[in-house]
């Protein structure tokens, strides 16, 4: 018997896999599983219902389901996630992208595209600072032509995924920068004085504040914990900004909930004079924006 037929040997369809997926880890996790192993999506799906899943797709089936039951994240089991218009790579050597980190990128290109506009420049530098999966930079990249980006990360880890992740977007991946080091310090000093925007999702979480189980024990500490109280990582990047911008340059950074007064007084204290608190997707504190510093 050839590979083939042995591989259409079962008459269980996918929509029988589908409803034994919902009872185990619910009807939209086993929807997403169900999609990853057919490689049929949205209403694409629903015409295949109804054929015979192979044997093949049955064990990747039944892999993935268990990852799941066990508690590991859902992006991580199907290996990839949409930021934006983008399709990231994903492992556990980075966060996961959040619809919130989406609200910070868009607010990295308006500020881009204002400081453009405020110099009447066709070009422009963007730096995302912990780059992580590089959504925020890859997402400035592929959203607006007139960038340069640089994304920096201290874990080779992450910039690995980063770089697999840039593979995938094509073009665009020409104005792209991938270097590790801490902050500022992976950034080329002919960069000083000549950045548009500076990005960043920093660790953000207090060392003493809970954390959802499923967050606490499959992403990585390093980018959600950066010391006792949560802000050290917003300290570090504020007080290096006015050395890397130009003058009509922007400080773009993801908060959390409740600290926009505390990481606006900072960035007030490093000199900046034009300082926002912009809301997430429901309402919550979630980007600062930070202008016009006093050199």
């Amino acid at each position: 018997m050839s590979d083939d037929a042995a591989d259409h040997d079962l008459t269980v369809s996918l929509r029988e896999v589908l409803a034994e997926g919902a009872a185990r880890v619910g009807q939209d996790d086993a929807k997403r599983i169900v999609e990853r192993v057919s490689g049929h999506h949205g209403s694409e799906l629903l015409l295949e219902l109804d054929r015979p899943i192979t044997t093949r797709e049955m064990a990747f089936f039944d892999t993935l389901v268990a990852r799941r039951v066990a508690g590991e994240p859902l992006q991580y089991v199907l290996g990839s996630w949409g930021f934006r218009t983008l399709d990231l790579y994903l492992d556990r050597r980075v966060l996961i992208p959040r619809p919130e980190t989406e609200v910070v990128a868009g607010h990295a290109m308006a500020e881009l595209d204002r400081a453009l506009a405020a110099r009447r420049a066709g070009k422009g530098v963007v730096v995302d600072l912990g780059t992580g999966s590089g959504a925020i930079a890859l997402a400035v990249a592929v959203e607006r032509t007139a960038a340069e980006v640089w994304a920096t990360d201290r874990s080779a880890a992450a910039l690995e995924v980063a770089r697999a992740n840039l593979a995938g977007v094509g073009r665009p991946a020409r104005r792209v920068t991938m270097v590790e080091g801490d902050w500022y310090d992976a950034l080329s000093v002919e960069l000083g004085g000549q950045i548009d925007v500076v990005v960043s999702n920093p660790p953000y979480v207090a060392a003493d504040e809970p954390l959802p189980a499923e967050v606490r024990e499959w992403e990585p500490v390093s980018a959600l914990v950066p010391g006792p109280t949560g802000l050290e990582a917003y300290e570090a990047i504020v007080a290096g900004a006015p050395s890397w911008l130009r003058s009509e340059g922007s400080l773009v950074l993801e908060i959390g909930a409740t600290q926009g007064d505390a990481v606006s007084s900072i960035a007030r204290g490093a000199g900046f004079a034009d300082v926002e608190v912009h809301p997430d997707l429901v309402g919550r504190d979630r980007v600062v924006v930070a202008r016009a510093f006093r050199r």
